[in-house]
């Protein structure tokens, strides 16, 4: 059931009327049987087995962790519930990955033998909750929070359902204790959830879901386009995938606040970072963070012998991780390593650069800060054609035909037929509706960013509540007629087959 169809949102404004009428003592299991209820409309019975394995042994070990004084047994409990976790992990998306890459390397050398061909399952949302697991026990472990002692409030922490298929990925400090105190949702909260949703849905349906109809064509035959058709779906690429996701997390994060519960946020303006490290500071916030804590820093401090190499090659190593994280794909994990090529060398070049800014005086200079945010962004883009390509071929042929055909396809220099190459044979005034609204979108959710950051007290949108009452209606109208009757058929969201 997708967030962004009729179906869920009944389903959602039913629960939130169910939730507010349930007795205090109850309403964390009314949550629980909805959310594994939500997650059972994708009709994988065996999802719901692993979401109870995952949960059962990071329950468990918590609580073994807690009660265990002994350094080794404790070490022991930590890795074997990690273990446990990511076993499951790669039983459910990557085994068929290993076995048709270890295959093709016996094929090099003649083997006859080979590994039998494993299934490929449905693991709608595993590496969200496994990611949340493995940082709860990791936390217990380190005596950063307590074990939640509570079976059921612990497994509504991994299956709340706003946040279970799609993340954001949220740390048990910040949840549990939520959970702990559900309450009837203020006024406040339910308007400050619509909106959000509303928003969120405007972001996916109107915004992302146009923006994909001039792009999926082009990569899913990448060889039928050159030059500027390839490097214009692209750069869409790059704003269909925020808008889709960020709208995602918006929608998330309203249906959270239906139910008193505030989500992590997940982004935070990223196409104006200054460099790709600011660009991870902004970009899905919780997975980042979660890789910075779990996976960077524990490898940081085991190369802390390495005064000049180990945190580059921590930065390699954890991004590579992350690429694969993304999907079972060497096209991930290109993308992976290129932002951690990225990040290694802005780490290498850190001095040199703060050189060269005091001794031309430019450090302080606007003119900079804009010119970083640009190079930054296209270095983002060039590295987002690997992750929305499907083969490394066919990311090395955008790559290098974005680029050198481009001159022979602005030929003739005439905007009617560069305007045709890029609508795809769609009207040309479908096109420029599409990039106008994109704007205008873009600049609204920035121009609420900016009035939060001077007050951070004001909710997300909490600016349509300062128009006149006139004011609101027409603005929901007009939100609401875009997504009715400018919405193009939803799409399933990128990041949920991650």
């Amino acid at each position: 059931m997708s967030f962004a169809s009729l179906p869920f949102i009944l389903f959602c404004a039913a629960c939130v009327a169910v939730f507010c009428v349930t007795p205090a003592k109850w309403r964390w299991l009314f949550l629980l049987a909805t959310s594994y209820s939500f997650y059972a409309t994708f009709k994988v019975p065996y999802l719901l087995l692993v979401l109870l394995m995952v949960t059962l042994i990071c329950y468990g070990c918590g609580l073994l962790l807690q009660q265990t004084a002994d350094p080794k047994r404790r070490l022991l409990l930590l890795w074997g519930g990690i273990a446990g976790n990511l076993s499951l992990l790669l039983w459910m998306r990557y085994l068929p990955f290993v076995s048709d890459n270890l295959n093709g390397a016996l094929g090099l050398f003649s083997l006859d033998w080979r590994l039998p061909s494993a299934p490929q399952l449905v693991a709608l949302g595993v590496s969200y909750y496994v990611f949340q697991g493995i940082s709860y026990l990791v936390d217990v472990y380190l005596e950063v929070i307590e074990p939640e002692r509570h079976l059921g409030y612990y497994a509504l922490s991994l299956c709340f359902f706003p946040k279970l298929v799609q993340g954001p990925i949220e740390r048990s400090g910040n949840l549990l204790w939520q959970l702990h105190e559900l309450g009837r949702p203020s006024l406040e909260m339910l308007r400050s959830g619509v909106n959000l949703f509303i928003w969120g849905a405007l972001k996916k349906v109107v915004v992302a879901d146009r923006l994909a109809a001039y792009v999926d064509p082009v990569y899913g035959n990448v060889h039928g386009y050159h030059g500027l058709a390839l490097l214009f779906a692209t750069y869409l690429f790059a704003l269909q995938i925020y808008f889709d996701f960020s709208g995602y997390t918006d929608m998330a994060l309203g249906v959270g606040r239906l139910f008193g519960v505030r989500l992590t946020q997940n982004f935070n303006a990223p196409y104006l970072a200054t460099s790709t490290a600011d660009f991870w500071r902004r970009w899905h916030i919780s997975f980042s963070s979660w890789i910075l804590d779990y996976i960077f820093k524990p490898l940081q401090f085991s190369l802390r012998d390495w005064p000049r190499w180990g945190v580059p090659v921590a930065l390699l190593t954890t991004f590579l991780i992350s690429g694969l994280w993304h999907g079972p794909s060497w096209c991930f994990i290109t993308w992976g390593g290129i932002h951690g090529v990225y990040l290694a060398a802005g780490v290498l070049s850190k001095k040199r650069r703060g050189a060269w800014s005091k001794r031309f005086g430019i450090g302080k200079s606007p003119w900079l800060t804009w010119w970083q945010r640009l190079v930054t962004f296209n270095m983002v883009c060039f590295s987002w054609v690997f992750f929305r390509a499907t083969t490394i071929d066919d990311a090395l042929y955008v790559a290098y035909s974005a680029v050198a055909d481009l001159p022979q396809s602005l030929r003739p220099v005439l905007l009617p037929h560069q305007l045709q190459q890029l609508s795809l044979g769609k009207p040309a005034g479908e096109l420029l509706f599409t990039l106008v609204l994109t704007a205008v979108v873009g600049f609204l959710g920035y121009w609420d960013l900016e009035r939060r950051k001077k007050d951070p007290e004001a909710e997300e949108l909490g600016f349509l509540q300062s128009l006149p009452l006139w004011g609101q209606g027409g603005a929901y109208g007009v939100i609401l007629y875009l997504i009715t009757i400018c919405g193009v058929s939803a799409k399933g969201f990128i990041y949920q087959q991650f």
